[in-house]
């Protein structure tokens, strides 16, 4: 792929403004409340302090954005850093009204709404179960990711304390998503970012709202969908991981090897192994062969 001009990067990493993204919020509109900040270290970590501190100040569909997130949080306690506004780094509350049960599925369901988004922007993006956003673009296997490259990350906590407030659970959901960066600036290998896979529209605001009413509609599905037949149909069309042999590291250091087969009506992973059928809830996976 010919790579962009440096006058599009730098034009991308201009300071995303709160007046560039102010048209989402409102009563009407999909987000009830929006905060926008220069630079914070997580998102995450910003967007749960907040809520525990003030849960009424936070109503669901809340988000809070930052230009330049300097030591974003991932699954496992990893850390990365991204240069100043090439990457769109954003927390939003959900306050899902589903059951306790049903939770697993909140970072398929952010995931499949970033997928969309993807999408829309012209990259023919998948999830990689359970909560990353990746591309098959590789020019060479990378051993763990074949040639699928991670273009974005996906962090769900659930606010401490929340199940017993009188909102309800309360889950903040962080998403990184690799905007600008080029093939120098990217922290790993089987990394890749909208620029490097040759994407043209690279601003981040309008990212951003494509993102936000995905995600609307996304949960609203979750919400509304009675045994989550529609989410599983929609996540599992979206997940690249179906059909992939894999290692999954499970918590506790238990590692398992088999076919993914499929998603189970929570989320969880199906997998095919030597010893029979598998469901595996949560977990790092590792592709041996796409």
């Amino acid at each position: 792929m010919d790579p962009l001009a440096p006058s599009a990067i730098a034009a991308s990493r201009r300071p995303l403004s709160a007046e560039a993204v102010a048209g989402l919020v409102g009563p009407t509109r999909q987000l009830a409340r929006l905060e926008v900040v220069g630079a914070s270290p997580s998102t995450n970590t910003a967007l749960l302090a907040a809520v525990a501190d003030d849960p009424d100040a936070w109503p669901a569909m809340s988000a809070y954005v930052a230009d330049h997130q300097t030591a974003g949080r991932g699954r496992a306690g990893r850390s990365w850093a991204t240069p100043q506004g090439a990457a769109l780094t954003v927390s939003f509350l959900l306050r899902p009204s589903v059951e306790a049960a049903a939770l697993g599925w909140a970072p398929l369901v952010v995931g499949l709404a970033t997928v969309r988004a993807l999408r829309d922007a012209g990259v023919g993006a998948y999830l990689k179960w359970p909560n990353d956003v990746v591309v098959e673009a590789g020019a060479k296997d990378i051993p763990g990711w074949g040639r699928w490259r991670k273009v974005v990350g996906i962090l769900c906590e659930v606010v401490p304390g929340s199940p017993g407030s009188a909102a309800g659970v309360a889950i903040v959901a962080g998403i990184g998503i690799n905007v600008s960066q080029e093939p120098g600036e990217l922290p790993v290998p089987h990394a890749a970012s909208l620029a490097s896979l040759g994407a043209s529209a690279l601003d981040r605001a309008t990212l951003m709202r494509s993102l936000t009413a995905h995600l609307t509609d996304a949960v609203a599905m979750w919400e509304l969908d009675d045994e989550f037949p529609r989410v599983h149909a929609a996540v599992s069309a979206a997940c690249a991981s179906i059909g992939w042999d894999v290692t999954v590291d499970q918590p506790g250091g238990v590692a398992v090897s088999g076919r993914v087969t499929g998603l189970s009506l929570s989320g969880a992973l199906l997998l095919s192994t030597r010893e029979g059928e598998r469901e595996v809830l949560a977990g790092d996976l590792h592709v041996r062969r796409a």
